[in-house]
């Protein structure tokens, strides 16, 4: 049957040679990929849907977008839909990405790391709902307008779906922010007592990130800055409550018979 060929996740400290760990390697890529395919059969059927979606942000006089190129359309459709592929794919390629990790790691943090995981994925959508409904309507709205009476503003297809697609994916992936702090924590990489210490050196970090995003503009900035300081500041906070329950229940097993 197709379920006896997937891959058998090794225990932890199960002994197997290289050939054996590229073999599952390249195993969990072609499983990614498999559902990568059909994802972005499925989105490029909607890339008009889906486009649509993109321009709603738009001002209404400026949501015609401009295609310069014979190919320029159909190669927008391409990249959009896969954009949308990679995004509807993501629990399973950080399923398989976990699947290939988790020996590494003892039992009981396995089961720890496999819920963060599921979490991420809900905290990647929150970021795209926060991306789409905030931070690009308020870009949009300050970059289509600037100094109107000196420029006849039109929307290129190609750089303006490239530039809505790869901000929602980015300001998704930011969200996951405290999932991952709250993992180092667990994993006693990071300590929350480290955190609070180094908190301005936090937040400056935190403000990297948000210029490291593709908006450019001073508002999309500001809107994408704020709640990356405030996830990381509840990342602290999350980590101090948890760090305490963490270690009651780490104590209360080593005093168990």
């Amino acid at each position: 049957m197709a379920w006896k060929r997937l891959p058998r996740r090794l225990r932890h400290g199960e002994e197997a040679t290289v050939v054996e760990h590229l073999d599952e390697l390249r195993t969990r890529l072609f499983i990614s990929l498999g559902v990568v395919v059909p994802a972005f059969l499925l989105a490029f059927a909607f890339h008009g849907t889906l486009i649509e979606w993109l321009t709603e942000p738009l001002p209404d006089d400026k949501d015609q977008l401009l295609a310069l190129g014979v190919t320029e359309a159909f190669f927008t459709s391409v990249k959009v839909s896969m954009y949308a592929a990679l995004a509807l794919s993501l629990p399973v390629i950080l399923y398989q990405v976990w699947s290939f990790l988790a020996p590494a790691f003892e039992e009981h943090v396995q089961r720890v790391v496999a819920v963060f995981v599921a979490i991420a994925t809900g905290l990647f959508a929150c970021g795209v709902a926060f991306g789409y409904f905030i931070v690009l309507p308020a870009a949009l709205s300050f970059l289509v307008d600037y100094d109107s009476e000196h420029f006849d503003t039109q929307i290129r297809a190609s750089y303006y779906l490239s530039f809505a697609a790869l901000t929602l994916l980015a300001i998704g992936l930011v969200f996951e922010l405290p999932i991952w702090i709250l993992a180092l924590v667990r994993l006693r990489v990071l300590t929350s007592d480290r955190l609070r210490r180094n908190r301005r050196v936090g937040y400056v970090l935190a403000i990297a990130l948000a210029i490291l995003l593709p908006t450019v503009d001073p508002v999309s900035l500001a809107f994408e800055a704020i709640p990356v300081v405030i996830l990381f500041e509840v990342s602290i906070w999350l980590a101090v409550f948890m760090e305490r329950r963490w270690e009651t229940a780490w104590d209360e097993s080593l005093e168990s018979p």
